[in-house]
């Protein structure tokens, strides 16, 4: 998806408007347009020019995200933010100034007898040429507001702008209109026409609407500002500079000048600058900004370091094996950023309002003002009931309902380590109602071990152990390999063999100087030594509890048995059990034999287990899930990425192979099967936390409009002021804002939040 920055929206009917031009350009497939972030995504065949030419001939600005003059830091971006802040500071406290004057003059005055100067007293024409001077300064002040608003008119895309600068110009021209038939009034000498013009005067409305209007985007501007703390918090993570090796010499260098391949050192209280693998050393690194949890994990030779964690204690020489945009960091980013740049599928109905909204709301304004006219209602009364409506309106709240939740949905994610690549899989994870667990290395560690000796009588473990290390260590198979590291881990000194000899569905056989080793499966040493009833007991009972039992025989002796198994990781159970408590059904997909494949259901608790499944035809069996619900898979391996893409939400486990991270939805950096749930959990915060957006965005208008067209007003005798109006509009988008940010107080991986 190629992104780009959109300049001049300012609301929802803005983003709208810029979507529908980009979408109609031969070429474009798809077309996301972000308001909070002034951003938008593209995907097709369209060229660059082209797509800018189409957001420019819609009144915008556009440029290629990622370009040259594009690229900041996060204190360059924060800077501009804070710009952006100050100068709508700076613009408000300079209306209030005016405003204040003109509220003293207009209301103080009138209506609590507070003092003039004595050169204004009693002149109403020179009160209400002040007014206007006044009123007219705010204007000037707001301008904004009329260029963009009138222009998007021009267009024939309306805006918020419009609506406001619609309704601010209303107020001014008529009170404007009153004050030359004041004048013309007192050149006759009515002077009782003159005093009831004082009471048709709304300079004061056209100044306070730009005013208030002016605080919502102040508290609009702040709040969001904070919803993209995390993608910014991540990013000045980043370390600025590297000290690499060239030659002997320890030299420091931008982190942009590291190359792959370079050695770069690490002291104590040191941030890793890139990606990289250990080759001398080892210590404690603080994971924490990565993956959210705050346990050191210790760090030896051959192991890998991330780029933005922390080292605590040891001195590490490592070399960097991604740089720039491909560190763990970079992608984390760019996840974050692309998700916040889609859109979720419950945001059409917002984007179909949002496009039609503004032309609707003039249209109710105008046949407000002509109704209460035809009731026979003053000019003014009529105005005032229009104007109401124009300012109360806001598209603002239903533009923003669902990307500021996206974005801080995203963000809490990140911090936890759970990574939605888009906005449509924040969503529909929260849907699921199925969750398909591969087994090897999601449910088990991936890796088997020795779990059970068990050797024949006069036998001991470490004869058993010795003998089974000899013969296995020239095997290339997992299960040997499961022996060598067991007998590593026991100090075992390694016994040479000769005639190695691997016998494929059977079994190994060497020789230990003239002794014969034999090792394999039941049924093939069966025909090389007695296997007693008692040995044969404790076998079927390893069988049937997932192990995969060994046995081994020295010159026609069987020496006993060494089981191995893929063992169950530590919280799967736990984690299992979380996913039932929301609900979910938990399926089991494994290509081991019914047996096996039952005792480990069994031991974790799945609802149902699925085995003989072939690498395949896992997608298969994903595909006949999706029957009855949504279905989320949860993989990890390359057999793996099939399952992932067919499945409604792919979940690939971190510390897998890329091309199931690649291949799937949602990204578990922590390597953990509890952070399903967690993602799950956070999923179904953010739905529920624009469902409020949205209901708070659409009450607000459906009531507000009606109100300020004056429906009540026979009924209850309800009216609303067109200050109060901007007052309203004002705040509704912030509140819509600030409810997104509760999302930074949601713990996901706690129990707490489980229904």
């Amino acid at each position: 998806m190629r992104q780009f920055s959109v300049s001049g929206m300012n609301c929802a009917a803005c983003s709208a408007r810029v979507e529908k031009a980009v979408s109609a350009v031969e070429g474009v497939e798809q077309c996301s347009v972000n308001l909070l972030t002034n951003s938008m995504g593209v995907e097709g065949s369209a060229s660059d020019e082209a797509i800018i030419s189409a957001v420019v001939a819609a009144g915008y600005g556009a440029k290629v995200k990622g370009a040259a003059a594009e690229k900041s830091s996060p204190a360059q971006e924060t800077a501009e933010d804070d710009a952006a802040s100050a100068s709508i500071a700076k613009r408000l406290i300079a209306s209030v100034v005016f405003l204040a004057v003109l509220m003293y003059i207009s209301m103080g005055h009138s209506m609590f007898g507070w003092p003039l100067p004595p050169f204004m007293s009693g002149d109403h024409v020179m009160m209400g040429l002040t007014q206007l001077l006044l009123s007219a300064i705010v204007m000037i002040i707001n301008q904004k507001f009329f260029i963009s608003g009138f222009r998007g008119l021009l267009h024939r895309a309306p805006n918020m702008d419009t609506l406001v600068a619609l309704g601010s110009a209303a107020a001014f021209g008529y009170s404007t209109w009153t004050l030359y038939a004041m004048i013309h009034a007192q050149f006759l000498g009515d002077n009782a026409a003159v005093e009831g013009a004082m009471h048709n005067f709304y300079f004061e409305s056209a100044a306070m609407i730009l005013t208030l209007i002016t605080v919502g985007k102040l508290l609009e501007a702040k709040a969001k500002g904070k919803t993209t703390n995390a993608i910014k918090s991540l990013m000045r993570l980043a370390p600025k500079t590297a000290t690499v090796l060239r030659g002997e010499k320890e030299v420091m260098i931008p982190v942009s000048q590291v190359k792959k391949g370079d050695v770069f050192v690490l002291r104590p209280g040191v941030n890793v600058p890139v990606d990289g693998v250990v080759i001398e050393g080892s210590s404690a690194i603080n994971e924490a900004a990565l993956t959210g949890e705050s346990i050191p994990v210790d760090k030896t030779v051959g192991d890998t370091v991330s780029a933005a964690t922390t080292n605590l204690s040891g001195f590490l020489k490592c070399e960097a094996t991604r740089v720039g945009e491909d560190t763990t960091l970079a992608q984390i980013i760019r996840m974050v950023s692309d998700a916040a740049a889609t859109k979720a599928p419950i945001a059409k109905i917002a984007d179909k309002v949002a496009g039609v909204f503004v032309p609707v709301v003039m249209g109710i304004a105008a046949v407000t003002l002509l109704v209460w006219l035809l009731l026979g209602e003053s000019v003014g009364t009529a105005l005032t009931r229009a104007i109401a409506v124009l300012v109360i309106s806001c598209p603002c709240a239903l533009g923003l309902a669902t990307p500021v939740a996206i974005m801080v949905g995203s963000g809490v994610g990140a911090k936890k380590g759970i990574l939605f690549k888009t906005a449509v899989s924040l969503e529909t994870a929260g849907k699921t109602g199925i969750v398909a667990l591969d087994k090897t290395g999601t449910i088990t560690e991936g890796k088997p071990v020795v779990t059970d000796l068990i050797p024949s009588e006069n036998i001991t473990n470490e004869t058993l152990l010795s003998l089974a290390f000899a013969l296995e260590q020239g095997s290339e198979h997992p299960l040997a390999k499961a022996i060598i590291q067991k007998a590593n881990e026991e100090n075992i000194e390694p016994q040479s063999v000769s005639s190695f000899e691997a016998l494929p569905g059977n079994g190994v056989r060497a020789l230990l100087g003239q002794t014969e080793l034999i090792g394999g499966s039941l049924s093939f040493i069966e025909t090389k030594a007695n296997v007693t009833p008692l040995m044969r007991n404790q076998i079927d009972a390893l069988s049937a509890k997932g192990k995969t039992p060994l046995l081994f025989v020295r010159n026609g002796e069987l020496l006993g048995v060494i089981a191995v198994a893929d063992v169950i990781k530590a919280d799967s159970a736990q984690a299992v059990k979380e996913l039932q408590q929301l609900g979910l059904r938990v399926v089991m997909l494994t290509g081991d034999n019914a047996r096996t494949a039952a005792a480990i259901g069994a031991e974790v608790g799945v609802d149902q287990v699925i085995s003989d499944v072939l690498p395949g035809d896992k997608s298969v069996a994903v595909q006949s899930l999706q029957q009855t619900a949504k279905v989320a898979m949860v993989g990890d391996g390359i057999n793996d990425a099939p399952a992932l893409t067919q499945a409604d939400v792919g979940i690939a486990i971190g510390a897998g192979a890329d091309v199931a991270v690649d291949a799937a939805d949602v990204v578990l950096v922590n390597n953990s099967l509890r952070d399903v749930a967690a993602a799950i959990r956070l999923s179904r915060a953010v739905l529920r936390n624009i469902k409020e957006n949205l209901f708070w965005a659409f009450c607000y208008n459906i009531i507000g409009i009606p109100l300020a067209a004056g429906a009540f007003i026979s009924l209850f005798g309800w009216s609303l002021n067109p200050m109060f109006g901007a007052a309203a509009m004002s705040l509704s988008s912030f509140l819509v804002v600030t409810n997104a940010l509760r999302l930074n107080l949601f713990d996901p991986k706690k129990n707490k939040h489980q229904k």
